[in-house]
């Protein structure tokens, strides 16, 4: 069942379309570098800064701008990632490392949630600049630098097997 919905969105019009064009699929997959590396140029300086990087520099400027940035990224990266699922939708929903990206992308995103909650309970604006951020916030940190590089090999690996 699952597969046969699979197959009707990989022979929508727009899909196929998509599919065989020599300008539009390039197109969308410059979108979808783009919004990964908006959505990940975003996190890694924040995540340095709460590792103790850049100190002299208030914790929230980086999460003022860099959460914005990192949003767009976001939505760029997830609406040309699924148009590019959707011309390959069998093999790729077939794919571990497929698989395994998606589940990774949700776990990255629910810990830049908690991470933003904890930021704001913490009263971080009221730590001195060189004061060492919280435990719980160095974690969440470490586990979002691992878990979006991992996005980032799978998504590469997933182009050649």
């Amino acid at each position: 069942m699952i597969e046969q919905a699979l197959v009707a969105v990989e022979d929508l019009a727009f899909v196929s379309a998509l599919r065989n064009s020599t300008f539009m699929y390039p197109l969308v997959n410059a979108g979808h570098i783009l919004g990964v590396s908006m959505l990940v140029g975003g996190i890694v300086p924040l995540d340095l800064r709460l590792l103790g990087l850049w100190r002299k520099y208030p914790v929230m400027v980086f999460v003022d701008v860099l959460r914005i940035t990192s949003a767009i990224g976001l939505g760029l990266a997830v609406v040309c990632g699924a148009l590019l699922f959707a011309t390959a939708a069998v093999d790729y929903a077939r794919s571990p490392l497929f698989q395994v990206k998606i589940v990774l992308v949700l776990m990255g995103v629910s810990n830049a949630l908690i991470l933003g909650r904890v930021l704001k309970r913490q009263d971080i604006p009221s730590l001195p600049m060189k004061a060492r951020m919280p435990p719980s916030l160095r974690a969440g940190a470490v586990l979002s630098l691992v878990v979006w590089s991992s996005v980032l090999i799978l998504g590469r690996l997933l182009g050649y097997f």
